[in-house]
C-alpha cells in the first residue's frame, strides 16, 4: 500500500518509514503540512499518517482539507499524535479522520494496529467464555474457565468490552503489558449478577490517572448502574473502593436505545433474564457482533414460550456476522433448570437460523461443563443447524481466541 507521513519530528518519520517500508509499503514523507496538502492529490496515498502539533498548519486543519476532497473520500487518514486526550480523539473523528493512535511509537504493534485501520478490520477477542463461576482445573483448560468478558476492536476507535467476570483479568494484563497502562475504552454490562462485574476492581487501567474509561449498563428503577458499581466494592465486601480509582470513570444508565459513537453504533434490547439485562447489537464499518447472554428461550412447549419476544429478537439480531449467545444448557439438562434465566442449545439454534446470522459462538457455559461437555455441546448445535437446514457457522470460542471480521 502507498502511505504520506506528515511529521515535522524527524525521528519519528524515521522510525514509521521503517516500520511500513519493512513491511512492503511504498512510503512518502513530508515534515510540513502545506506541502502535504499540495502533493497528497496528486499521490493518492491509500493512506495519510499525519502528526497534530506542526507549524504552519496542523494536523487537524491537514485533515479537515483533505476530507473536503471528493476524489480523496476513499483514502484513509490516521492521526499520530503525542496528545492522548479524549478531547483530541473526538476532535479527529470529528474532522474525518479514520483512526487515532498515540506516540510513543510501540515498533512490535504499529503496523498491526495501522492495518486494523485502514482494512476496517473488526476484531473479536474473548476473555472468558463460562457463567455463573470460575471453572478452575485440568478439565478446563482448552476452553478456559474464566467468567464473561468479550471486547471488540475497530482500529483506531476505543476498546469496546462486554461485561467484567473474570476473563477482564486476563484483559487488564494484556491492556498492561502492551500499552504501558494507557487506555480508552467503554465498558458495556449486561446485567449485574456477580459473574458480570465482580471483577471491575481488578481491571488494573482504572487506577491509572489519565485513562478515560465509560462504564454503561442497565437502569434498574431505583439502582443505577453506578451505585450497582460501588455497592459491591464497598468496605464491608471489598477493601478498595472507587474512590480509589485514578482514571477518569464515566457511569451511564442504559435502557433499550440507540447510542453511537463516531463509525459505532450500539443498540440495546431487555432480555429475558431474572431483573434487568440487556442485550447489545454493535455495528461498525459494515460488521455487526451481538452480545446477548444472559437469556432464557424457554421450548415451544412450554406455557411460558412467548413468540413475539423470540422474534422480536431475532429481528434484533437478524443477520449478524457474529451472535454471541447464552447457551448454558444441553438439552437433556434445561427441564430441571426452567426459570434460572439461561437457554439450552436447540433453541438457541433455532434463533440463529431463524434470525440468519452467518456465524453462531455458544458462550457463558455452565461451571460443571468440563472441555469435554462444550464439545459434545457444540456437536449437538451443529446437529440442530443442519436438521433446520440453516446455513450457519458456529463454534464454540475458548478464552483466548480472537475473530477478525
Amino acid at each position: 500500500m502507498k502511505f504520506f507521513l506528515v511529521d515535522d519530528d524527524p525521528d519519528s518519520l524515521a522510525l514509521v518509514t521503517r516500520l511500513l517500508a519493512s513491511a512492503g509499503h511504498e512510503v512518502i514523507v513530508r515534515s510540513s503540512s502545506v506541502e502535504a496538502l499540495r502533493e497528497i492529490p496528486q499521490a493518492r496515498p491509500d493512506c495519510v499518517i499525519t502528526d497534530i502539533m506542526m507549524p504552519g498548519m496542523d494536523g487537524f486543519e491537514l485533515t479537515r482539507e483533505l476530507r473536503r476532497r471528493e476524489e480523496l473520500r476513499a483514502m484513509r487518514i490516521v492521526v499520530l499524535s503525542a496528545k492522548t486526550y479524549e478531547f483530541d480523539r473526538r476532535r479527529a473523528r470529528e474532522l474525518g479522520a479514520d483512526g487515532y493512535l498515540t506516540k510513543p511509537v510501540d515498533a512490535a504493534t504499529f503496523v498491526a494496529q495501522i492495518m486494523e485501520i485502514v482494512e476496517q478490520r473488526v476484531t473479536v477477542r474473548y476473555w472468558g467464555v463460562h457463567g455463573t463461576l470460575p471453572a478452575p482445573g485440568p478439565q478446563y483448560a482448552r476452553y478456559g474457565g474464566n467468567t464473561p468478558c468479550v471486547t471488540v476492536e475497530a482500529g483506531g476507535e476505543p476498546l469496546t468490552i462486554f461485561d467484567c467476570g473474570s476473563g477482564i483479568k486476563r484483559l487488564s494484563d494484556h491492556l498492561m503489558r502492551n500499552a504501558n497502562g494507557r487506555f480508552s475504552g467503554r465498558i458495556f454490562i449486561s446485567h449485574t449478577h456477580w459473574d458480570h462485574i465482580n471483577t471491575v476492581p481488578f481491571f488494573a487501567p482504572l487506577y491509572v490517572r489519565g485513562n478515560q474509561i465509560e462504564l454503561f449498563g442497565p437502569y434498574q428503577g431505583d439502582l443505577t448502574i453506578e451505585r450497582a458499581i460501588s455497592a459491591q466494592m464497598e468496605s464491608v465486601y471489598f477493601p478498595v473502593t472507587v474512590r480509589e480509582f485514578g482514571a477518569r470513570l464515566l457511569f451511564r444508565d442504559l435502557r433499550e436505545e440507540t447510542l453511537e459513537f463516531g463509525p459505532l453504533r450500539i443498540d440495546t434490547m431487555l432480555l429475558r433474564h431474572p431483573g434487568y439485562c440487556l442485550g447489545y447489537r454493535l455495528a461498525c464499518r459494515g460488521r455487526t457482533v451481538c452480545y446477548v447472554t444472559d437469556n432464557e428461550l424457554y421450548l415451544p412447549t412450554d406455557p411460558r414460550y412467548d413468540a413475539r419476544y423470540v422474534e422480536r429478537l431475532a429481528n434484533f439480531v437478524r443477520g449478524a456476522d457474529v451472535l454471541i449467545t447464552d447457551a448454558t444448557y444441553r438439552d437433556h439438562e434445561y427441564p430441571s433448570k426452567v426459570d434460572w434465566g439461561h437457554s439450552c442449545v436447540s433453541q438457541v439454534a433455532d434463533l440463529a437460523a431463524r434470525a440468519e446470522v452467518k456465524r453462531l459462538h455458544l458462550f457463558h457455559h455452565d461451571p460443571d461443563q468440563t472441555d469435554a461437555d462444550i464439545d459434545a455441546k457444540l456437536d449437538e448445535a451443529r446437529e440442530a443447524l443442519a436438521r433446520l437446514g440453516a446455513k450457519v457457522a458456529c463454534e464454540a470460542p475458548a478464552e483466548g481466541s480472537e475473530l477478525v471480521l
